[in-house]
């Protein structure tokens, strides 16, 4: 397996439109939806990611949550490739759904461990082998936060000796991972989950962004990766120091809200969330609007 699932890929959000017969009075806006996947790719990222947790996956019914990957891969073509979230509570619905992508034409998928229970490491192997045994390129998911099952670098060390196993969405927040990882699984590739140290995890080795500002700055994000792997860190500082306060909220529980507010913010449709997700609170929002507001401030002043 060649494919490196590396580079900046967009965990993408996704809009909704009204319909009362929808769930929570919402649907998703398939076109829409679409047309924000070819504009991220036509933007520079090398491909989209539906189905993430700020894709709001876990709010979608079976056929929703297929449609939204279809409608991916069809609105990306050839211009970019598509990394499709196949999380699930155990093995065989994370498989099921890999299998889905591999009928689909997804590029590769993204995957977290069992995300109903922690799992003890032998459980997690035994996941991850199932969903790759499918045969797409297999990037998998560190978010311990979350799950309450951390991918400790001696862990993906086992995990990478599985057989399509070939990136890492490493979000624990700990930049001193890139380097213990590439130490521990050389052929693996390091990807930056979180935002707010994508700088610094670039700088020491990751080859890739899975990331969820780019929803709203793309060009951005991407002349920021480029710079970093260039090793122009003094350009790439300003333009990351400015933004990274937007960035932060990329790792806080409102995240899947806060970059949807971003997007209408820059005159990119966001809009609202299914349950349970809510608003943001009004405090909340004064502050990331004043976040926003300094993004916006230096990417119009580069």
């Amino acid at each position: 397996m060649t494919e490196r699932l590396d580079g900046v890929i967009v965990a993408t959000a996704l809009p909704y439109a009204p319909e009362a017969a929808a769930p929570a009075g919402l649907r998703p806006d398939l076109d829409r939806y679409a047309e924000h996947c070819r504009w991220l790719v036509e933007s520079g990222c090398r491909g989209v990611g539906p189905n993430g947790s700020l894709g709001e996956y876990s709010s979608l019914t079976d056929d929703e949550r297929r449609q939204v990957a279809r409608t991916a891969i069809e609105a990306v073509g050839d211009d970019g490739i598509v990394v499709v979230g196949v999380h699930g509570v155990g093995a065989h619905q994370a498989r099921y759904w890999a299998e889905l992508a591999a009928e689909d034409g997804a590029d590769g998928v993204l995957c977290l461990p069992p995300t109903m229970y922690r799992a003890n490491p032998r459980e997690v192997i035994e996941h991850f082998t199932a969903v790759a045994s499918v045969g797409l390129p297999v990037m998998v998911y560190n978010n311990p936060i979350d799950t309450k099952v951390d991918l400790t670098p001696a862990l993906v060390a086992e995990i990478a000796q599985i057989d399509n196993v070939v990136a890492i969405k490493e979000f624990s927040g700990d930049v001193r991972r890139v380097l213990e990882i590439r130490e521990a699984a050389p052929n693996l590739a390091v990807v930056a989950g979180a935002d707010d140290v994508v700088l610094e995890s670039l700088l020491m080795g990751a080859t890739g962004w899975f990331a969820g500002f780019p929803n709203v700055f793309p060009a951005e994000s991407v002349r920021l990766y480029e710079l970093a792997l260039e090793g122009r860190v003094t350009e790439a500082r300003a333009l990351y120091e400015p933004m990274v306060a937007a960035f932060r909220w990329d790792s806080r529980t409102e995240f899947v809200q806060a970059i949807k507010h971003g997007m209408d913010m820059v005159g990119r449709f966001g809009g609202p969330c299914r349950p349970p997700r809510g608003p943001l609170a009004p405090e909340q929002l004064a502050l990331l609007e004043a976040d926003m507001r300094r993004a916006v401030d230096a990417v119009q002043a580069a």
